[in-house]
């Protein structure tokens, strides 16, 4: 593809955890697992801003048989980090992200590290670091979100920033709402979407005067197409609407769906808000090849109809991104994961639109794409 530009611009190594909000909490030396799958707006001073989702994991989760997680813990009323021992006996640490719980009859699993957001500072262009706002990062501060906030995704609307974010707990895991007037300083409005309802995306402008997202239920169970249909089942990227960006209904029609043709985008979720262009909607979104434990992701882009985005105007089933090994060379012995690269963020730049994605699970990439690219593509 003929990006004009195509690098990481934040890795591990950037982060200061002495500056994170984990710090002082207890005396178990953390290190930065990764920092990634940023969100993307432009601020008003021009300069555009990353929400980090930042993965603070501990340098010896395992010792004394028993592997240990991080949780925020408000029980005593003075919100603190504590840390959590599981027997090794009882759980599945194959995954370097989690472990699963073994036992129960159903998927319990919990996580290696605890993730807080940081807002990042860019220049204009996306390829130089102006700040790291460490007094306005986001952390847990209720048991809805105890181990943690992730994978930011903001849409400008009009004067107001909205944010959207998983948290994730025993209690559900949920999509959670902020809202900014400038983009720095967020508010926490709500939980929006229930338990298991990842990557929402609020479209940034209103159809026919409602606020419209798509969302990406999960399950483990889904129903199949009949023989010879053109989908798949499984994982896709719905969509529903609101009137005030709180209260969401599901839309009757479905959204996104995975093709039969491919097994490259087996499992699919939504990537970028979604961008008005003269064609409709721009939607950057993921597929997952299934691969290993963790799969082949990569970054596809569709173009919705303006009225009515269940309808899929144009789309390419090439890739648009993939994971790029010669960018993550120089951090290659931080490396866990391969084969990984999640879009989250997307800005109009005039003759290109600077994306933003996670790499790797592991650090922030910005790349340049021409609009020309989204000229190509199919009908269907």
């Amino acid at each position: 593809m003929p990006y004009t530009e195509d690098q990481l611009v934040l890795v591990p190594d950037d982060i200061d955890l002495a500056r994170s909000p984990l710090a002082g909490h207890f005396s178990a030396e953390t290190h930065v697992l990764g920092a990634f799958n940023p969100g993307l707006t432009r601020l008003p001073n021009g300069n555009l801003l990353m929400m980090v989702r930042i993965a603070e994991a501990l340098r010896r989760p395992i010792h004394d048989g028993h592997v240990h997680a991080i949780r925020w813990d408000g029980e005593n009323g003075d919100g603190r980090f504590v840390l959590d021992a599981w027997p090794l006996e009882h759980v599945d640490t194959s995954d370097p992200r989690k472990f699963m719980l073994t036992g129960p009859g159903w998927k319990v699993m919990a996580l290696t590290s605890l993730s807080w957001l940081l807002p990042v500072e860019l220049a204009p262009d996306g390829l130089s670091i102006i700040a790291l706002h460490y007094d306005r990062a986001i952390a847990p501060n209720s048991s809805l979100q105890c181990y943690g906030i992730e994978d930011a995704r903001i849409s400008r609307i009009g004067d107001r920033y909205l944010m959207t974010t998983c948290s994730v707990s025993p209690e559900r895991h949920s999509t959670t709402l902020y809202s900014s007037t400038n983009g720095l300083d967020w508010i926490f409005e709500d939980v929006v979407l229930d338990h298991q309802n990842k990557d929402m995306l609020i479209f940034e402008g209103l159809i026919d005067g409602h606020y419209w997202a798509q969302t990406r239920p999960l399950g483990d169970l889904y129903f199949a197409y009949p023989p010879g249909s053109e989908w798949r089942p499984g994982p896709s990227i719905n969509l529903a609407l609101s009137p005030d960006g709180h209260f969401w209904k599901p839309y009757r029609k479905p959204g996104i769906r995975p093709h039969a043709a491919t097994v490259a985008t087996a499992r699919m979720g939504g990537g970028t808000p979604p961008i008005l262009t003269e064609e409709g909607w721009l939607t950057l979104w993921h597929g997952v090849e299934p691969n290993g434990i963790v799969g082949i992701y990569r970054t596809y882009w569709s173009i919705l109809d303006r009225h009515d985005p269940a309808i899929v105007i144009r789309t390419d089933h090439a890739p648009l991104l993939e994971a790029d090994p010669a960018l993550t060379r120089p951090i290659e012995h931080q490396m866990y994961l391969h084969d990984v690269v999640f879009t989250t963020g997307i800005v109009d730049a005039g003759d290109h639109y600077i994306v933003a994605s996670g790499e790797a699970d592991l650090a922030c990439r910005i790349t340049h794409i021409p609009k020309t690219v989204f000229l190509g593509g199919t009908t269907s």
